[in-house]
């Protein structure tokens, strides 16, 4: 009797809580505010620039006076966090932060709220490199990768845009190229454009196999055939560091986090960046409300803010991140809108993932 007992109010409460996430999708804007400002506070787990994004959030405290908490955490451990909740019937995730790709291995449907409530607003982003939110995620955070260089070392006439030229660049300029392999994507994204590029090999498609390896081994020449040209560096920090400091001339890098280093002041100004023509990835970020959000009102009202076109403009003039709306201001971005068109999907894993691990073995552990 007494675990039956049990068993009907564990099953109350989650009903409870669905039935709240059904109710909110039935309130009209107003009332969802209203309701957000009585619970007063949201949870946002962010796995990066959490400092900054505290800074970022107080002009939404002060419009709404709601206080957002940004805990610290990676998004490896946000993600197993939010699985691990998935059963409770309050968790401690209101607003869920994710590589807008990595949501393809989530259930959506019976982790998050379809975000119907929010007002319309044709300007938002749902779709994002091949990958649908289908209703429930929206991109808030706009990255790609290109090339950092130093503008008084390369005219802007003669930066690489193929394979090709990237060989001549580093035979005409040795060890002025660097990239890394680790400790950030910037140099995986440039290696495996790379390849891409020389060997035709479909990166969208998961699938591996040996043979599909094995067809990359004229861009593992090409790399194996120029190591003694270029230079491999420790991490993306490491190699906008060593642009900045004159050393190398040319590197792989992240729009954002070129942009944030040269508003801190912490690499020169005066760094360039572009994306060549034979492509490097770009993506972003997506936010969503768990069902079982311990204050779904106040996120619906913060994912409503962050997905704006106020405030993907302000991320843009702070951040350097490409705006997330189609209204917002896009005008502080490193590269102009017409390069963008170059932008490339991540790889699929498991290739993806095999290939990186080929090349560090028969390139980067043989150099």
């Amino acid at each position: 009797m007494f675990k039956k007992l049990m068993c009907s109010i564990a099953a109350l409460a989650l009903s409870t809580s669905f039935a709240a996430s059904a109710d909110l999708s039935d309130m009209s804007w107003e009332a969802i505010v209203a309701q957000a400002k009585d619970e007063g506070e949201v949870t946002w787990f962010n796995w990066y620039f959490q400092d900054r994004f505290r800074e970022t959030v107080k002009s939404f405290e002060d419009e709404y006076g709601i206080k957002v908490t940004i805990p610290e955490g990676t998004m490896i451990g946000n993600g197993n966090k939010l699985i691990a909740e998935r059963e409770r019937t309050q968790g401690d995730i209101d607003v869920f932060a994710y590589g807008f790709t990595d949501y393809e291995n989530l259930d959506l449907p019976s982790l998050f709220m379809p975000l119907d409530m929010l007002p319309g607003d044709d300007g938002r982003v749902s779709e994002l490199t091949s990958t649908d939110g289908e209703g429930y995620v929206l991109a808030y955070w706009g990255n790609q990768t290109g090339i950092a260089y130093d503008p008084a070392k390369v005219a802007d006439d003669e930066l690489p845009q193929t394979p090709q030229d990237f060989e001549r660049f580093w035979t005409e300029n040795p060890e002025k190229f660097g990239f890394n392999y680790e400790k950030g994507g910037s140099g995986p994204s440039y290696y495996q454009n790379m390849l891409r590029s020389l060997t035709e090999v479909d990166f969208s498609d998961g699938e591996t196999s040996d043979e599909k390896i094995a067809a990359l081994e004229p861009g593992i020449a090409f790399f194996k055939s120029n190591g003694a040209n270029y230079v491999v560096t420790a991490s993306n920090v490491d190699s906008i560091t060593r642009v900045s400091d004159g050393e190398l001339w040319m590197v792989p890098a992240w729009e954002d986090h070129l942009a944030g280093l040269q508003k801190n002041g912490e690499v020169r100004k005066d760094i360039e960046f572009y994306i060549p023509e034979m492509g490097m990835n770009g993506g972003g970020n997506g936010v969503a409300l768990p069902k079982n959000a311990p204050h779904p009102a106040a996120a619906a009202v913060f994912i409503n803010w962050l997905t704006s076109a106020e405030t993907q403009s302000r991320f843009n003039a702070d951040f350097g991140a490409a705006p997330m709306h189609a209204s917002a201001d896009d005008s502080a971005a490193l590269v102009p809108n017409e390069q963008r068109q170059y932008s490339q999907a991540w790889g699929a894993n498991p290739f993806r993932k095999a290939v990186e691990d080929h090349f560090i073995e028969n390139v980067i552990q043989e150099r």
